[in-house]
């Protein structure tokens, strides 16, 4: 990757370091007292939200069936509204079977765990606190008396201003980047058939095939396309790390060469792995 490399992304990640936090008077020192305080205000705040949401009963999806729809231009224009103008929504059967099962399984569902959700809740802080600790500036950090309050969303006002400044600074270098790239990418005469459809940011790779053709297949289920299978025809690597099978796509550029394309892949896994190649083509498909 020459612009959305591991570093770009890692500056990603510090660009709302204040996004959350609050100012708390006794966060400048270490009080075990202060800390047990506010975890059992987080808790009982996250204990609530997943009881929730765990709560809702599926049922009301069923009250889109027959719902009267007006076209948007018909309602942008501010003319009056005639029946003739409306439509009114038959849910397909397979969607009403889908709700169905859901609302089975809503009424045969257990009562809610609130322990299971206490502990889920524990894990989170976990990892919270080893998150915010790697993506801290050095110095920044040893001006936190305690990371567990810190993960909990509260710091002292000087600790606040600094992290707005530097997510600041941090949002300006990422923008920076991110335009040099779009304006390479617009000069590279990418073909609009493959700029429209080479879009895997957040699936995740399910198989790879190397040979004369590299073939990469995805899941889909967490990304934005519905094209599962892209191939690289006459295919040269350049640069293959491991472990990206498995992995989730999140970067990618397109650069055009004498006898077809330069591709760069980033993706998000166990050392966060690269693929870099060179093909006379690209085939994109759904499978």
């Amino acid at each position: 990757m020459k612009y959305l490399t591991k570093e770009w992304y890692d500056l990603c990640q510090r660009t709302g370091l204040h996004f959350g936090m609050r100012v708390h008077n006794g966060a400048h020192a270490h009080d075990e007292a202060l800390y047990l305080r506010l975890y059992k205000r987080k808790e009982k705040e996250f204990v609530n939200m997943q009881r929730e949401v765990y709560d809702v009963d599926p049922r009301f999806m069923l009250e889109q069936d027959g719902t009267v729809l007006v076209p948007l231009h018909t309602f942008s224009s501010g003319d009056e509204i005639s029946e003739e103008d409306t439509i009114v929504y038959h849910m397909p059967s397979e969607e009403k079977a889908r709700i169905q099962k859901l609302i089975a399984d809503y009424d045969a569902r257990p009562p809610f765990d609130e322990i299971k959700c206490k502990q889920e809740f524990s894990r989170n802080m976990e990892w919270r606190c080893r998150e915010e600790a790697a993506r801290l500036p050095r110095e920044l950090f040893s001006q936190i008396a305690d990371m567990r309050v810190f993960a909990l969303g509260y710091c002292t006002k000087d600790v606040l201003r600094e992290l707005k400044k530097r997510s600041e600074e941090n949002e300006r270098n990422m923008k920076l980047v991110l335009d040099e790239f779009t304006k390479m990418q617009q000069a590279q005469h990418i073909p609009e058939t493959i700029l429209e459809t080479f879009n895997f940011h957040d699936c995740k790779v399910t198989e790879w095939v190397s040979g004369q053709q590299v073939v990469i297949r995805l899941d889909t289920q967490g990304g934005f396309t519905a094209f599962n299978k892209v191939t690289f025809v006459a295919a040269e690597i350049i640069k293959q790390e491991d472990h990206f099978v498995g992995s989730t796509w999140i970067y990618n550029e397109l650069y055009r060469i004498d006898n077809g394309y330069e591709v760069h892949m980033l993706f998000a896994g166990k050392g966060m792995p690269e693929l870099i190649l060179r093909c006379h083509d690209i085939v994109i498909e759904k499978e």
